[in-house]
């Protein structure tokens, strides 16, 4: 899960990406704040949909509010309420 949220490292020289050895997401996951960066990606991906078109999917998908009753029970989380929370 490590390697999927800080994603993939390029090259300086050739511009190549390549995954992270273990070694090296043990360095990034010790000296970062894994929750700081959780929530600095969810909050740049939201600006990126938030500048997409209304005619995109993933822009109709985070705006998009269902009708209808809810089932029993703890509501769900939305994206929406997790990135009010992190901003």
């Amino acid at each position: 899960m490590v390697r999927k949220i800080f994603g993939p490292k390029g090259h300086e020289i050739t511009g190549e990406w390549r995954k992270l050895h273990n070694e090296e997401l043990n360095d990034l996951y010790s000296s970062h704040n894994i929750f700081l960066l959780i929530k600095s990606k969810r909050i740049r991906w939201a600006e990126h949909v938030a500048c997409m078109g209304d005619k995109r999917g993933v822009y109709r998908i985070l705006v998009w509010k269902p009708k209808g009753q809810r089932p029993v029970g703890r509501p769900l989380h939305k994206w929406e309420d997790s990135i009010k929370m992190d901003l």
